[in-house]
């Protein structure tokens, strides 16, 4: 495949506000984005003149008027420029091939062979990359490059993927340069929540504005934060891991090795044997991320979806220990939205979120001077993929969602 097209003069700030105001707006004219940018009306015709040369700005038609001259309208050219993302979950690896609006224009599902060591996922993930943007009839020069999502945690600095607990065997593995040697385009990489985090924000649109806190649900429970419209990734790239806040001390030992991590009971394999005691039975010791895992946590689900009492009891038991875990979490950072997105709760999601609604709204320190919007992902299952691509995106051009490091 050849590299992706390389937009360097997108680093001039005021033109990626410009066009990050576009985005945002979908049809907005010349007079409000000087509005809004604090730009000059000179400086913002310059501006756009130049997005419109590139063919990545569209004038959209006219803005009806009662009087006076009408308004050109301008949106983005969502077909400009495409991004891959990759969603490396222990259980399967999803793949997309987005617009530059996030829309998914191809998109593939496989087993990720975890078992065979790194090598062998690297290897399926570079004829999987091949094959998908050929089947999407996306032209291979606007394909700006490749996004990672992948358990942390990470070092995103130099492309490495460190010891995630629930990927065995990946020790200090150099994923980027695998991946770029293997695709010729460049390769972003970021942990998994915060992807999705970055997507649901990319796709969402005026919905996820401002401030706010994104929980995921795959075979781990990781988190995302946005704070001062920015993405906060932490020190070490890896803030907002809200699956190893301990809910039990002393609790359930956790992989990442510590004891009552939120993770021991809200994840699939944690449900899975939670809903077998409840019936009485043996729990069945399938394999974190496993096929048979998924398949079993699926069928809990959709009995608790159903009013099986049994299968509910375990869900909102999980719940529960979710919304001990979001009180210390919005304690903390103080946002008003909190978004609950993944695999994980694509049945159960509306128990989740009225378990921390529930909970914020009586426990939280700000209750009585705060409302807080608890809401399910605007995007689906595949948020995490969606926001790998994302990556590539907003890097590219959003000057307002550059990452912050603490």
């Amino acid at each position: 495949m050849s590299t992706g097209t390389n937009l360097l003069w997108l680093g001039d700030f005021n033109q990626s506000l410009v066009l990050d105001e576009i985005r945002r707006a979908e049809n907005i004219s010349r007079v409000e984005l000087a509005e809004r940018t604090a730009l000059t009306p000179q400086t913002v015709s310059n501006i756009v003149r130049r997005l419109l040369e590139s063919g990545l700005v569209l004038e959209a038609g006219r803005r009806s008027s009662r009087g006076g001259k009408r308004a050109t309208m301008l949106r983005l050219n969502a077909g400009a420029y495409y991004a891959v993302g990759l969603h490396i979950d222990p259980a399967r690896t999803t793949l997309v091939v987005t617009d530059m609006r996030g829309r998914v224009i191809a998109r593939s599902r496989r087993r990720t062979p975890v078992v065979h060591g790194p090598a062998r996922v690297i290897n399926a993930l570079v004829r999987a990359v091949r094959l998908l943007v050929e089947r999407s009839g996306v032209p291979a020069e606007r394909v700006l490059g490749i996004g990672v999502a992948t358990p942390g945690p990470i070092d995103s600095g130099g492309g490495f993927v460190v010891e995630p607990p629930n990927l065995p065997g990946w020790h200090s593995v150099p994923l980027r340069e695998a991946l770029e040697s293997g695709t010729g385009l460049p390769v972003i990489i970021d942990n998994d929540a915060t992807a999705a985090t970055i997507g649901e924000r990319w796709s969402g649109g005026v919905h996820r504005a401002g401030d706010m806190a994104f929980i995921y649900f795959g075979t781990g429970i990781g988190g995302g934060l946005v704070l001062g419209d920015r993405l906060y990734r932490g020190a070490s790239w890896n803030a907002g891991e809200i699956g190893h806040v301990t809910v039990e001390p002393g609790g359930r030992p956790c992989p990442c090795g510590n004891g009552g991590c939120l993770e021991t009971y809200l994840a699939p394999h944690a449900i899975v044997a939670d809903a077998a005691r409840r019936r009485g039975e043996e729990p069945p010791g399938l394999p974190r991320g496993s096929a048979a895992a998924i398949e079993y946590y699926a069928r809990v689900c959709r009995a608790a979806e159903s009013g099986d009492p049994e299968a509910l009891a375990t869900v909102r038991a999980a719940a529960a220990h979710l919304g001990s875990a979001a009180i210390g979490l919005l304690n903390v950072v103080d946002v008003p939205t909190v978004v609950l997105g993944g695999w994980g709760i694509s049945r159960v999601g509306g128990i989740y979120r009225n378990a921390v609604a529930e909970a914020v709204s009586a426990r939280s320190i700000a209750r009585a001077v705060r409302g807080l919007r608890v809401e399910t992902s605007l995007i689906g299952d595949d948020v995490a993929a969606i926001g790998a691509a994302s990556l590539v995106l907003h890097t590219t051009y959003s000057p307002r969602f550059a990452p912050a490091r603490g």
